[in-house]
């Protein structure tokens, strides 16, 4: 396996067990009501992910991140294709919640990726001693995602 591939599969493992514990509690539990009320709040979280997303992709997050987990650095072009597709699968979503339970999961993965997010950046900041890709933006979308998976769980059984 090339070393970039191996990279990215290995410094992103946090992000699949998100997606993991998304599809989880998506298939057990189904919405409560037709119509969320979320739906504003999802707008704002994936707005702070946008905003963050541009903070990691200015100050090297690509570079910086496997590099500190002792692996090479990340192409820039799958680092911005893959957040990206991203964006667009949590727009999709949100602008079908209402219609689609698939839709769901990636609302889930939204909110736990936030709060991993949340988490995450300071900690690499703790790491590093100083300023780490992505800590401006990190705590408010940690504290948006939050807010979403409450949301979530009170529209869900």
């Amino acid at each position: 396996m090339d070393e970039p591939l191996r990279s990215i599969l290995a410094g992103s493992v946090g992000l699949d067990i998100a997606a993991i514990a998304a599809l989880v509690l998506t298939l057990r539990r189904p919405p409560r009501a037709a119509r969320p009320d979320f739906v504003r709040l999802g707008w704002i979280t994936l707005a702070l992910q946008s905003l963050h997303f541009v903070e990691e992709l200015l100050t090297g997050f690509e570079r910086r991140f496997p590099v500190l987990l002792g692996l090479g650095p990340w192409p820039e072009s799958f680092f911005v294709s893959f957040n990206l597709a991203w964006i667009l699968i949590w727009a999709a979503a949100l602008l079908t919640v209402g219609r689609l339970r698939v839709a769901l999961f990636p609302l889930w993965f939204l909110a736990i990726a936030s709060i991993a997010n949340g988490i995450a950046h300071p900690l690499g900041s703790a790491a590093v001693g100083g300023y780490f890709p992505g800590l401006v933006t990190a705590p408010l979308l940690g504290l948006a995602g939050i807010f979403l998976f409450s949301r979530l769980v009170a529209f869900t059984r």
